[in-house]
């Protein structure tokens, strides 16, 4: 499985971004899909994760309220929305995906970077 993660640039603290987590030779329909992240001189640390049936999600204590995962079957993909974004979100963002466990690292991809400008 190889993914993809895109969407990221660079914003003004209060904007928002939306990323998106694509894969070739997989359908991700099939995978509980996570988004960490990894911040200068930071350990990655995960974000949010959603189960394969989209019923089950985890956020992170800093994410809750202000990013919304969500996963488009049809497009197979799976998007991170982030809202009232701020300078401590910047860093590079990754999409990983596990067949079994919600937040579980089997595959991973390139990751997206987001800047968040004061």
């Amino acid at each position: 499985v190889q993914l993809q993660a895109s969407g990221g640039g660079e914003v003004q603290a209060g904007g928002s971004l939306r990323l998106s987590c694509s894969a070739s030779g997989a359908t991700l329909n099939d995978y509980a899909i996570g988004w960490f992240c990894q911040a200068p001189g930071k350990e990655r640390e995960g974000v949010s994760c959603i189960s394969s049936s989209g019923g089950s999600t985890y956020y992170a204590d800093f994410a809750k309220d202000r990013f919304t995962i969500s996963r488009d079957y049809a497009k197979n993909t799976v998007y991170l929305r982030m809202n009232n974004l701020k300078p401590e979100d910047t860093a590079v963002y990754y999409c990983a995906a596990d067949r079994w466990n919600l937040c579980g690292m089997d595959y991973w991809g390139k990751g997206t970077l987001v800047t968040v400008s004061s």
